[in-house]
């Protein structure tokens, strides 16, 4: 979000755009490192600390349920509160990861894990949008490939971190490792980060958004959390996903029918702007469930060890730095809509490779397939969004799409994981929910190309230029269902 009023003095690297990337990265590369290598810590977690399998299952699920508020409070915060955020949520990070670093129980190391998260959600807002929006036309391509590897990039390097990390029985010293990673953050944030009067210092506390939001994000992430100890019928996921999921429905139907929303719903519900955010959720619900499944594939059927199993998924890093430079190629031509589809069915067709598990060699291409998939589609499907509303709303929008986001990919997969150990056959069992997560993809990208179709959205590339000047969106998008309602774009 482009940073409105006057701006503040002191800053000796402000307007580096070298120093804005290692910002934006440093910012969110670790917590986002730890949402994938945590699935290879989970054994040395239990030992180490107690808890069992649900303490380690509701670490991992709150600090997502964290990173998802945090980028909706950000979207709040940013237009009131002094240009310090960032410095703030990045000092709340470094605090965040020593904790957990240091804890000497399950609970702690909860805590610690839930404030990286949340301090994670809101720097997205406060880093991210600037470097988008204040570095002109001519580099905003190279931005996009560097948030495409910032961001989903080091998902996949997650499971190569975590089997070293487990390995070398180092995971305190991961958690080290990313303090000092914030550390270093907050260091070129101080120099860097551009500190700016804020926008709408008036606008109060959105009551209508912020406390539903709280409960759209830790309801849901706890109940599939209780899982690990449950079941399907059990009252600690029942209630808790379905008050979750319902206070997710109130907080979009407020979004769309309030006149100064927090986050643009309302300007996003046409054509392209829907297609890029549930591209954005199911290719990230599927590439996030697939891996899961692989790597327990890998570790309780195959039994080969952390370290390995981390190294054979390593290829998902050379898929996605090949979608990364396509996606930076396509970015300002008329085909980044059909970059975002054939990235999701890359997805679908990793997917399909994982069904033929046994042979490690298959393992590796699907491996490359998925990373390549979560590239093309969902760094894509973001953009496809934020391009669709003008640049000052870029922040909120990021925020938006970022929740729904995690919130299909965070609960999609333990419920899938949850049905493949109640299998008595647990390789039959991942089979079956890879080929029900293969057909949830696939059958997400067959109705998202009837919906682009229904809207009659006519490729064209984006205005750049119009866009970062903050007053008109890059994409001029129809309506939902525009061909039936005889509309062109609007």
């Amino acid at each position: 979000m482009p940073m409105a009023g006057r701006r503040l003095s002191g800053v000796p690297l402000r307007g580096s755009y070298p120093a804005a990337v290692a910002m934006a990265l440093l910012a969110l590369c670790p917590f986002i490192v730890l949402s994938t290598a945590s699935l290879l810590l989970r054994q040395p977690l239990m030992r180490d600390l107690g808890g069992g399998m649900f303490g380690a299952q509701l670490a991992g699920g709150l600090s997502n349920a964290g990173y998802s508020f945090g980028a909706v409070a950000a979207a709040d915060l940013i237009q009131r509160v002094p240009g310090r955020l960032f410095l703030t949520c990045e000092a709340g990070f470094v605090a965040g990861s020593l904790l957990a670093a240091l804890a000497p129980g399950i609970a702690l190391f909860t805590a610690g894990r839930v404030v990286q998260g949340a301090a994670t959600g809101m720097l997205l807002v406060a880093a991210l949008p600037p470097l988008v929006t204040n570095h002109g036309a001519e580099k905003l391509p190279l931005t996009a490939a560097f948030v495409n590897l910032g961001l989903f990039g080091m998902v996949t390097l997650g499971p190569l971190v975590g089997g070293i990390a487990e390995g070398f029985a180092a995971w305190r010293a991961l958690f080290i490792g990313t303090a000092v990673l914030g550390v270093i953050g907050l260091l070129i944030g101080a120099l860097a980060f551009e500190r700016a009067e804020p926008p709408s210092r008036r606008i109060g506390f959105d009551y209508s958004a912020i406390p539903v939001a709280a409960a759209a994000t830790v309801l849901p992430f706890f109940g599939v959390s209780w899982l690990s100890r449950g079941s399907f019928t059990s009252i600690g996921f029942l209630l808790p996903v379905i008050l979750g999921l319902l206070a997710l429905g109130t907080l979009m139907v407020r979004q769309y029918r309030k006149p100064r929303a927090l986050m643009p719903l309302k300007l996003l519900a046409h054509t392209l702007p829907v297609t890029g955010v549930s591209i954005a959720m199911v290719a990230g619900a599927g590439f996030t469930t697939l891996i899961e499944l692989a790597v327990i594939y890998l570790l309780d059927v195959a039994h080969r060890p952390p370290m390995e199993t981390g190294a054979l998924l390593a290829t998902q890093i050379a898929g996605l730095v090949a979608a990364a430079w396509l996606f930076k190629t396509m970015l300002t031509t008329r085909w980044l809509p059909a970059l975002a589809f054939t990235g999701t069915g890359l997805v679908a067709a990793g997917g399909a490779l994982l069904l033929w598990l046994p042979p490690v060699p298959v393992i590796a291409v699907a491996g490359a397939l998925l990373g390549f998939g979560a590239g093309a589609g969902v760094a894509p499907g973001l953009f496809m969004a934020g391009l669709s509303v003008p640049s000052n709303r870029l922040g909120p929008t990021f925020a938006l799409v970022e929740l729904l986001r995690a919130e299909a990919a965070f609960l999609i997969g333990p419920v899938l994981v949850h049905i493949a150990m109640l299998s008595d056959d647990l390789a039959q069992g991942i089979r079956l929910t890879i080929l029900i997560m293969v057909l949830i993809v696939l059958a997400g990208a067959v109705v998202l190309l009837g919906l682009l179709l229904a809207g009659s959205a006519r490729p064209h590339a984006p205005d750049l230029r119009s866009w970062l000047a903050g007053e008109s969106p890059a994409y001029h998008s129809p309506r939902l269902g525009a061909a039936f309602r005889g509309q062109g774009p609007t």
